[in-house]
């Protein structure tokens, strides 16, 4: 079957074809990477988190669990479209720069790409400012599937769109037994279930006393 976006599909392999060697190298490390870089950054959320209040921790710990769901979701729906790999499918194509999946690790939508939006989404619901990292990160990897010749540009696009969608509702409907979770383990008496959710704020520890700021006589 031909799509719509094979023409653009082309052009961007036969684009990554002609870039230097570095940078096909880069994209080809890159495309995997990328998923290590969103594996650091739900570490270091839980970590910074264990000292936030309960809501905060809550989302950071279902950040990865979103992720997985929005996962989960894509695998469904690729075993129900069944639509073959580009690489395989797109006559007149360049050679892909890695190797192209086999028959049977269908094409629509990307898992990559999925991910990459679950996990931007999803980071930047544990802190804002995250969005100058993530978005461009997953925008990023979603492209290097296509650079690399292994997915369509609408696979990407729809992974996008199905990893954000699904990851977000995925936390909404896990706050709620998140928050209860987590105040049952912060009020644990097993100090490694303690240790997992962290202490919470540190309310008070900065308190100046009221008769620190008068002089003595």
């Amino acid at each position: 079957m031909d799509f719509v976006d094979s023409g653009l599909y082309r052009d961007i392999t036969d684009y990554a074809r002609d870039t230097p060697s570095w940078v096909r190298l880069t994209a080809e490390i890159g495309t995997e990477a990328g998923l290590l870089v969103f594996v650091a950054l739900f570490v270091t959320g839980w970590w910074r988190a264990r000292h936030a209040g309960s809501r905060a921790f809550a989302i950071a710990a279902l950040a990865p669990v979103a992720t997985a769901a929005a996962y989960v979701c894509s695998e469904v729906l690729k075993s129900v479209v069944t639509q073959e790999r580009p690489c395989r499918a797109v006559t007149g194509a360049a050679e892909p720069l890695t190797a192209c999946p086999p028959h049977g690790d269908w094409s629509f939508p990307s898992n990559h790409a999925t991910i990459a939006g679950a996990s931007a989404l999803t980071l930047v619901l544990v802190r804002r400012a995250l969005v100058w990292l993530t978005a461009p990160l997953a925008l990023l990897m979603a492209f290097s599937r296509v650079f690399v010749g292994v997915h369509y540009p609408h696979d990407v696009a729809a992974g996008l769109l199905l990893g954000t969608a699904a990851a977000l509702i995925a936390v909404r409907l896990g706050l709620r037994p998140a928050l209860r979770l987590t105040e049952a383990m912060r009020a644990s008496s097993a100090p490694a279930t303690r240790w997992l959710a962290g202490p919470g704020p540190r309310s008070g520890a900065h308190t100046v006393p009221p008769h620190a700021t008068h002089r003595r006589g």
